[in-house]
């Protein structure tokens, strides 16, 4: 099988391996499509501290079950699924606390662990989700959905509440739609004018800033250390700030404000325990990622096209066609967008 391996910061090479056998509990799956993630573009340029290479990218994954032994989770050869990529170890505090996001030895598929950039992956059944009716591309995107859900999920709102999310990057995005699922009166701030046009076609007010003072709850998107310390003052009394971007820079924090206010600051990491809800909202219609996917790549494509990726015009999310029409698709399901 054919792969690509992300060999040093900036060199992609493709490689060939032998498609991998499963052990006892894990499925052989067939990988359709791979989100392109901004970590991703952070690896490939040498500025996210979890990698280690060579590494084969890809946590944003859909495929194909080839082969899979009798399981619990009624996970059958042909079904299309999404992988969930965090592999937790269940033992640790963080686990047996509920939080296997937070696990002390937690590896996640195409950062810790080679991903799925490559024709085949084997994967323990657990991390499978499946679904009749949702397409290979809507499936690929589950994970980044994960990562809002849980933001949203973890800020507590409810209807009726103000929801103000900075940043209209796909997470940002995700943010606002599961905030509104939840009730709340959701407005964006996005300095890009097209990608707030993007998101005003989606239903939601956006603008460059805002002209209110504060919000109930407020969801930094951004991964921006300057972006992040701003976002304090658009909290109101009382009221919530939940980091969802993650920067590696010190984010400075109006100590006077955050007391005066008497806020309540949370920090947001990957998803936790998210992928079926997402996927029955998604087979509801309440949630809709088909627009999303601006920019298309095939695997041949990806040592030669990826760098321009970041640089494109009105990209929101690019996904790697793993198969380009070499395809194990279960009969009569729609997987195109």
């Amino acid at each position: 099988m054919k792969k690509i391996v992300l060999e040093s910061p900036g060199r992609f090479a493709e490689s060939s391996a032998a498609i991998p056998k499963p052990a006892p509990g894990e499925a052989l799956v067939q990988i359709e499509r791979v989100g392109v993630c901004g970590s991703d573009f952070h690896a490939f340029y040498g500025r996210h501290p979890a990698y280690t290479y060579p590494r084969v990218l890809g946590h944003e994954l859909s495929g194909v079950v080839v082969d899979v032994t009798p399981n619990g989770k009624g996970i059958r050869t042909g079904d299309a699924c999404v992988i969930d990529p965090y592999l937790s170890c269940g033992n640790c505090n963080s686990c047996l606390n509920g939080r296997p996001n937070c696990c002390y030895d937690l590896r996640v598929l195409g950062i810790h662990v080679d991903g799925g950039m490559q024709e085949f992956l084997s994967v323990p059944i657990s991390q499978l989700h499946k679904s009749d009716t949702l397409s290979l591309d809507e499936l690929a995107l589950v994970e980044t959905l994960g990562i809002s859900a849980h933001a949203v999920a973890r800020s507590g709102i409810s209807a009726g509440q103000d929801a103000l999310v900075v940043g209209a990057g796909p997470i940002g995005i995700g943010v606002a739609q599961f905030a509104a699922v939840a009730g709340a009166r959701v407005h964006i701030i996005e300095k890009s004018g097209w990608r707030r046009e993007f998101v005003q076609e989606l239903g939601f007010t956006a603008g460059p800033a805002t002209e209110e003072k504060s919000a109930d709850f407020v969801f930094d998107a951004t991964g921006s250390a300057e972006a992040m310390s701003a976002s304090l003052s658009l909290v109101a009394t009382g009221g919530t700030l939940v980091y969802v971007g993650l920067t590696r820079d010190p984010v400075l924090l109006d100590d006077a404000l955050f007391h005066r206010r008497e806020m309540t600051l949370l920090a947001s990491r990957n998803s936790c325990n998210q992928f079926a809800r997402i996927i029955l909202l998604m087979e509801q219609g309440k949630i809709d990622v088909r627009r999303w996917i601006t920019h298309r790549l095939n695997l041949e494509c990806v040592a030669t096209e990826f760098e321009s990726l970041p640089g494109q015009s009105l990209l929101i999310k690019a996904i790697v066609d793993m198969q380009d029409g070499k395809t194990a698709r279960r009969p009569g399901a729609s997987n195109d967008q």
